[in-house]
Order: structure tokens, then sequence, then C-alpha cells
């Protein structure tokens, strides 16, 4: 566990970081946001001692670390940054054993942790080449193996994937939220992408001129953004609390409806034809009857001419107007393929299925495609 307490942090006559106060869980992935100069990259360093606190206390498990020896207090925090800093002179292999052979682990031992970490990121058949022989996003891998070597339980991140393509720093970022999981580590990992904090963080802290504006989970975020300036980082992302809840928000118009004395074969051809296996009946001023399946025409079709004796009113209707929640409820607790929408006169607004709701849901978070 780390815990902030009223930590400050000043230079000359410039507060860095104001008051800060809040824990992180073992285990959590925590992500520190926010703009340049918000004081993030502060708070992180201020962790391992890099930057040493003007007051208040930095506890790890209960433990002050500036009461800690600062050198063995960094071999037990992994780090990694932007610029990696492998050594160009040491193998893979070598430069992922740094941190083990300062702690007097064995050759034996080393050997079995390189063959493990490099194992988490199919680099097995890497560990003879040298930096200069990999690619950024090898080199940054092994950084982070490097920093992960040693089995620390904290590991601290400063934009680590910032300089890399979006490919590789996505395939990144899978990487090591998979990583962090298998290996139970607390992570803390400096970002000014919102994308990035969405996708990695348990627990995201929002940053703006040295004080915390925002902790919260990602979902939290989305759904209560503190102020304008967290709602600006989150752009497309942003749930709107204006989403339509409305039943005709999330309907199908224009379903494909059938009169009473439509023949049984024509139907039956009609369904194929459209793929469906259901149709909704309505009366000459279009007014809803009810519905008659594929199934009943398939059992029954032979001994009736029409649909009309096979219309069940068993399909679940509601009233333009009404809230979709009940709708979405229903949909997913039965097997039911759609909700019928009515009009006040009874006559057909539309249907609601699970395919338009997510269509709607798709189009109201990121827009229509263009």
């Amino acid at each position: 566990m780390i815990e902030f307490k009223h930590v400050v942090k000043s230079y000359g006559d410039k507060v860095i970081l104001h008051d800060l106060n809040f824990t992180i869980e073992d285990g959590q992935f925590v992500c520190l946001i926010g703009k340049s100069g918000c004081g993030k990259t502060t708070t992180l360093k201020s962790i391992n001692q890099l930057i040493p606190i003007d007051s208040g206390k930095i506890l790890i498990d209960g433990n002050d670390v500036s009461q800690a020896n600062k050198a063995e207090l960094r071999r037990h925090i992994g780090y990694v940054i932007q610029q990696i800093g492998l050594f160009p002179n040491m193998t893979v292999a070598e430069n992922i054993q740094v941190v083990p052979r300062l702690l007097k682990y064995d050759d034996q031992q080393c050997q079995e942790i390189t063959d493990r970490m490099l194992g988490l990121v199919h680099m097995e058949s890497y560990a003879d080449a040298y930096p200069s022989e990999l690619s950024g996003g090898q080199q940054q891998r092994i950084g982070v193996l490097r920093a992960l070597a040693a089995n620390p339980p904290i590991v601290l991140m400063d934009e680590p994937f910032g300089a890399l393509d979006p490919l590789t720093r996505d395939d990144l970022q899978d990487e090591i939220k998979n990583i962090q999981q298998q290996l139970n580590k607390t992570i803390v990992f400096v970002t000014h992408d919102m994308n990035e904090a969405l996708k990695l963080a348990d627990v995201i802290i929002f940053m703006d001129q040295g004080q915390i504006v925002q902790m919260g989970t990602p979902e939290e975020f989305l759904r209560n953004p503190a102020n304008d300036l967290v709602r600006e980082f989150l752009g497309k992302h942003i749930v709107d609390q204006t989403t339509p809840t409305k039943v005709e928000d999330f309907m199908r118009t224009n379903p494909i409806t059938v009169k009473r004395t439509r023949g049984i074969h024509e139907c039956a051809e009609l369904m194929a034809r459209r793929s469906i296996d259901s149709l909704i009946v309505v009366d000459n001023q279009k007014h809803y009857i009810g519905t008659v399946t594929v199934a009943d025409i398939m059992h029954y079709g032979r001994t009736v001419q029409t649909i009309e004796p096979l219309i069940q009113n068993t399909a679940r209707t509601v009233q333009i107007g009404e809230d979709a929640k009940d709708s979405f409820e229903y949909l997913l607790s039965t097997n039911a393929d759609y909700v019928i929408v009515l009009h006040p006169d009874q006559t057909i607004a539309g249907i609601i299925t699970k395919t338009s709701v997510a269509q709607s849901v798709a189009k109201n978070l990121w827009g229509e495609e263009e």
C-alpha cells in the first residue's frame, strides 16, 4: 500500500504539490493524468525519492520512504521511463539481470529470471541480442522486464510508451496490463493520454496545478467528470447524461407488417426472404393486432389458409415516450427477439431489438460513421 499524507513540494515560490492525500492499494494499476506541469511526474518520482518532498509523508506498507536508504528503496521499486536507457554494451539478458546482480542473486537465479521475463513477452530468442539490434517496441519491452526482474511489489512508469507508434503502443499496453495481472504488481503510471488511462487503470488520479481534481475508476470518470478540464480530456469517451433513454431513441422504425388476411405460403416466403422468424400483424387501419411466428406456420400451415388463426398477442408492447430501461432488461433476461413500440392510437411505431440498442449506444458514444 502506498499512502500520501499531506504531501507538499515547492521549487522556490512555486508550489508543485499542494497537500496531496490519497491511498493506492496493493495490486492496483493507478494512472496519474493531467496537463503538462500539473505535478503528476513529481508525484511519481516522490514515491522512490528521486524527488524529495518538503513536508508530509509518503508511506509504503506503513514505512516512511524518507527514512529509508535511498539505494535500497529504489532497488525494490521498479522504474520505467520513456527513454528506456538500456545499456548498449550489454546483451538483453545482461540488461534484465542488472538489479538481480546488484541484489547478489547467483547465476542460476539470474538465468531463471531472464527466461521467465522473456517468456512473458515471447522474446526468448533475443536473450543474446544487443539493444541496437532491437526495434523501439522491443527495447521498451526489455526495459519493462528489467524493472520487473527483481520482483518488486511496486513499479513506477513515467509515460513509457509515449514515443512509440500507435500500434506498438497498443500492443505494449495490452502486455503490461496482462503482466501486471499475472504478477499482481502495484503499478503507478504517468500518462497524458486519456485513452491509455481508461484502458489500463483500475483507478485514475486526475491532477491540475499540483492538486487532485478527481480520483476514481474509469467508469466513475466517464459517468461523472468533476469539471470541464476532465471533460476536455475525456473528449469522445464521455457518457453524456442526456443520452437518450426513451424507447423511441432505440427502436428500429418501419418493421415488416402484414394484414391478418395474408396467406400462409405468402408469409412464409416473406420471412425467408427477409431472414426473420416472425411478423407483426396489423388491421386495415394499421392498428397492432399481434404476431405470427414461422414455427406456428410450419406446424399448422397445412390446416389453415391465412395467418389469422395463428395470430398471438403475447409479444411485449410499450408506448412511445416510455423509459427504455424496462425494455432493455426484458430483452436481456428473456429469449425475446424484440419489443414492439406503439403510438397512442395503437399503430406501430417500431421495434426494439438487441441490435438496435447496440447501434444506438454506439452512435451516442462515437457518433455517426462518415
